[in-house]
């Protein structure tokens, strides 16, 4: 990265609206982890509940199903997961739970981005290949709820300069659609 933005969570409106798609980013403090059985049952709770057993409002959610950790470190592997599988309940994580962030890989849906410009969300993609390197910004991994979904569990993670990119800001500029453009022909 050639001169990262630093970013500390938990992530302010005005912070989450200063980032720019194409902005690299290191991610300092605590983030989320959760994919798409985990974020079903939060937006169950939501719904039944009107609240969250976990407070994620200006926080982020990495969409991770981390291998196991080697003796003496914190996490095994720990590369992004596909996305869209959270787009059904992204809506409703940024809308209601005040979610804001989430790292993934891939494309996000219109209704996501559109939560996002609303409420000042920001999507960053991770690199997927990067795994193990991901994995050292991991400093701890403690579960927090759902463990018996395993891998999909919901984690707390601390991390230090997690390396990400804003894939889509909370404008609606979305990396996936406009940088190929650059490199279409006329």
């Amino acid at each position: 990265m050639a001169n990262p933005k630093k970013i500390t969570t938990p992530l302010t409106e005005e912070t989450a609206r200063s980032l720019k798609m194409g902005d690299e980013v290191l991610i300092t403090g605590t983030i989320y982890t959760g994919r798409d059985a985990a974020h079903k049952r939060l937006c169950e709770a939501l719904e039944k509940d009107g609240k969250l057993p976990v407070e994620l409002k200006g926080e982020i959610i990495y969409y991770v199903g981390p291998s196991p950790a080697k003796p003496g470190k914190a996490i095994g592997s720990a590369g992004p997961t596909t996305s869209y599988r959270m787009d059904a309940y992204s809506p409703v994580m940024i809308q209601k739970a005040g979610l804001r962030g989430m790292i993934g890989k891939g494309e996000r849906s219109e209704e996501v981005i559109k939560a996002m410009k609303e409420k000042g969300a920001v999507y960053f993609a991770a690199i997927g290949g990067a795994a193990a390197l991901i994995s050292k910004a991991i400093k701890k991994s403690t579960p927090i709820l759902y463990e018996e979904l395993g891998p999909e569990a919901v984690c707390k993670y601390e991390v230090e300069d997690f390396p990400a990119i804003v894939a889509t800001d909370s404008e609606g500029n979305d990396l996936y659609k406009e940088g190929p453009k650059k490199f279409k022909k006329a």
